[in-house]
């Protein structure tokens, strides 16, 4: 009986800048491809924290993924060479949630020789300190280097009060010009723009009509041949972080 030959993947392990081991291209890798599942145990979350006791840790270091509330996936047992991609605060690949599995899909095309990293924007709460910022120091070394692999700090949101005087500002501003047009409207028009009619032509030229919604602004090929992951695919959140 034939033996199932185990997959060949566009990329070898061996030792990175980054950290420890990494994954680095063995031939050209196209933007969009799809490179390798992360696989391993799958888990809750509970015994997650059970197998991975951070608090006797220096420094980060785990290989669980959060696929969902209830399920989290450990690469280090029953996992593959998927777990050795090292973080980057500029990747060049993405992990992807399809259908309740991690794909590791490439964001730019690649040149054999270079490392594969991808984002883990570990998750971030209320409760982390100065000192979980050091916990998870990244170490990529990009210009783009946010200092740790935890995901960004999301952006507060605008207060209802500057919403509310920003949109009373639009109001006068618009009923300032609906004033001004009326004014304009009520005004007489000299002979001479009257008699011109390059005016009309300027309002509805086929170059004007062209401009405003082409064909291919709508649907080009190149948006139309897009190799991203399908529709029912979402980011993930990343990887696990201590609370």
């Amino acid at each position: 009986m034939p033996t199932r030959s185990a997959p060949s993947y566009p990329f070898e392990i061996r030792k990175s800048a980054i950290q420890g081991r990494g994954a680095f291209a063995t031939r050209r890798i196209r933007a969009g491809q799809r490179l390798i599942e992360y696989t391993g145990d799958r888990i809750t979350p509970a015994e997650g924290d059970r197998r991975y006791q951070e608090d006797g840790m220096a420094r980060h270091h785990t290989f669980l993924f959060t696929v969902d509330e209830d399920t989290v996936i450990d690469g280090k047992r029953g996992g593959n060479d998927s777990r050795y991609i090292n973080h980057s605060c500029d990747p060049n690949c993405e992990a992807v949630i399809e259908d309740g599995r991690i794909f590791i899909f490439a964001k730019k095309a690649m040149t054999p020789g270079t490392e594969l990293t991808y984002d883990y924007q570990y998750e971030r709460t209320p409760e982390h300190t100065k000192e979980d910022e050091e916990f998870y120091r990244c170490l990529c070394g990009s210009p783009k280097c946010r200092g740790t692999i935890l995901a960004p700090p999301k952006k507060p949101r605008k207060s209802a009060a500057k919403k509310a005087v920003k949109k009373a500002a639009q109001k006068g501003v618009k009923r300032g010009t609906e004033k001004a047009t009326k004014a304009t409207k009520a005004g007489k028009t000299t002979g001479a723009t009257k008699s011109t009619g390059a005016t009309r032509a300027t309002k509805g030229t086929k170059a004007t009509k062209a401009a405003n919604g082409t064909k291919a602004a709508k649907g080009t090929k190149a948006v139309q041949s897009s190799k991203r992951p399908t529709k029912g695919a979402r980011k993930t959140g990343a990887k696990r972080a201590r609370a």
